[in-house]
């Protein structure tokens, strides 16, 4: 008879993990029990400080289990071994943190509309209907926002930390539910929103089941889920090699789904078009450094022993990703779509940087592995994006939030500065020097071809040449197009929304001229511990 071991539980390096889910328990105590007229403050307060305190956990934590030497790996396996509490781990929590709390300031907002946020005052009310005429009219909002987006927070660090496959479906949906529901909420065009959000249900759950079904095929292959284990049965081939490939490609589905690589990109446009605009700023930079951090673990931990089975399946990838959705991008009429497809196109960069030497113990001199290079776009990536988004949000036309892009024409007269800031973010994204992006392009580009995957990093030089013109054509339209009626206006925001665009520029700046202390703390935080 098997006895049941205790296992250990480490509160202090899970100390983060259980402030942010503490704060999320907390939010819905507060939804059920305070008058309607507190909630919004006490949301704002309570989220924006959980996850403050969490942030500093992360640097207290990383303080205590920061002994890189040599290039190893260094950390702990917490839980009895299903959580990783390592360098990697711990950037992607301080990223997502950072990340999480200008979304935040970008739920808080209420100057743009009016005195009302840009969520539904009565999401279960029919559009067009009186009930939404009367939550309309006394100002009614969803402050469950809050809790929803720290529940998401909470799924988006323990999907990255997952040691084992369990524990890593357990994190892909708590991230994905409470992102389900967010992209349903939106006050403005709600058919479109619950569109969008019934869309990204249904084809969530599909890649669920996908991912789900390949852990089982993985499990049967190596007869344990921990990812240590599973490394050490393809290591010694104790398996049919028919589960290992089938189980590998399954849960590729589910992963490569979550960050929108082609061909499981389609519910892209849709859901950022349609969702609230701060859901889409959070979503689309949260989500994509989480799943990447769990793509990394799951390759390089659990797969890294069978790296030649998976690589040409991601060289594939990587450049479909980057050509389609540069591509379909100079298609779109619509900003939110356009900024939709170039999030693809730089899921394929992002791959490129996957595809790299994985080990820094392998590295010489001033090179540097693909875990740093993938981190630090990660970083450049999400800042822009939030940033991007922010400014999205403040473009106006007739009173309402306005994304076609021909609308847009005019801005750099209206506006110059907003015209300004987001060309700022439109040439980071484009990769042109002195920005966040050429160094983070620069980077994965360097590892994929130190790793000789050179075909791809040619397909990328070719996909940022055809994505930097859909950027430039945005420029133009701002700058020199005459506008249509009466023009574009702006909403002024209030210092939470500014200060969102402030530090995104502010990071993208910095990160482009002065990349070397980021690069350096990638480069500290070392590789996945097995």
């Amino acid at each position: 008879m098997t006895e049941f071991v205790k296992p250990s539980i480490e509160y202090f390096e899970l100390w983060p993990l259980l402030v942010v889910f503490g704060v999320a328990c907390l939010g819905v105590v507060v939804e059920a029990f305070l008058p309607r007229t507190l909630r919004y403050p006490v949301q704002v307060v309570l989220a924006l400080g959980g996850l403050a305190l969490a942030l500093v956990g992360v640097v207290l934590v990383a303080q205590d289990v920061q002994t890189y030497e040599d290039g190893a790996a260094r950390g702990i396996l917490a839980v009895g071994g299903t959580i990783a509490v390592d360098g990697p781990s711990l950037f992607i929590w301080g990223l997502v943190l950072a990340l999480s709390i200008a979304g935040v300031l970008l739920f808080a907002e209420r100057h743009l509309d009016g005195g009302v946020s840009a969520f539904a005052g009565q999401a279960a009310a029919v559009p067009g209907t009186d009930a939404e005429t009367a939550s309309i009219a006394a100002n009614r909002e969803h402050t469950e926002v809050y809790p929803l987006m720290v529940f998401a927070v909470f799924g988006m660090m323990l999907f990255p930390a997952a040691n084992d496959l369990l524990t890593m479906f357990v994190g892909l949906e708590i991230l994905s539910l409470p992102l389900y529901l967010l992209s349903g909420l939106a006050r403005r065009r709600r058919l479109l929103s619950q569109e969008a959000a019934l869309k990204y249900f249904l084809l969530g759950a599909f890649s669920s089941g996908f991912f789900l079904y390949g852990a089982a095929l993985l499990y049967g292959f190596a007869g344990s889920m921990d990812f240590a284990a599973i490394n050490e049965a393809v290591r010694n081939d104790v398996g049919s090699s028919s589960l290992l490939l089938i189980g590998t490609g399954l849960m590729s589905v589910g992963l490569l789904f979550k960050v929108g690589a082609v061909p499981f990109q389609a519910w892209t446009p849709d859901v950022y078009q349609g969702a609230p605009t701060p859901v889409t700023a959070f979503m689309a930079a949260g989500t994509k450094v989480a799943a990447f951090g769990a793509i990394m673990r799951l390759y390089y931990v659990a797969l890294g022993a069978d790296r030649w089975s998976w690589q040409p399946m991601l060289w594939i990838i990587a450049i479909l990703s980057m050509f389609v959705g540069a591509a379909l991008a100079i298609t779109q009429s619509d900003i939110k779509r356009l900024l939709a497809y170039s999030s693809v196109a730089h899921t394929g960069f992002i791959l490129t940087g996957v595809l790299g030497v994985q080990a820094s113990g392998q590295l010489a001199t001033g090179e540097i592995s693909s875990v740093q290079a993938v981190l630090f776009y990660l970083a450049t990536y999400g800042f822009a994006t939030i940033g991007a988004f922010a400014v999205v949000g403040l473009v106006r036309d007739g009173g309402g939030e306005t994304t076609a892009i021909d609308r847009w024409a005019g801005l750099g007269k209206e506006s110059p500065v907003v015209a300004g800031v987001f060309a700022f973010f439109l040439l980071a994204m484009a990769g042109i020097p002195l920005t966040s992006g050429f160094v983070g392009k620069l980077a994965v580009f360097s590892v994929a071809l130190a790793a000789g995957a050179w075909p791809v990093v040619v397909a990328a030089v070719l996909a940022s040449i055809i994505a930097a013109f859909l950027y430039i054509r945005v420029i133009k339209v701002m700058y020199f197009d005459e506008p249509v009626g009466a023009g574009p206006s702006v909403a002024y925001p209030s210092v939470l929304t500014a200060t969102t665009i402030a530090v995104g520029v502010a990071v993208t700046l910095v990160l482009g001229v002065l990349p070397g202390p980021v690069l350096d703390l990638a480069a500290v935080a070392g590789e996945f511990i097995r």
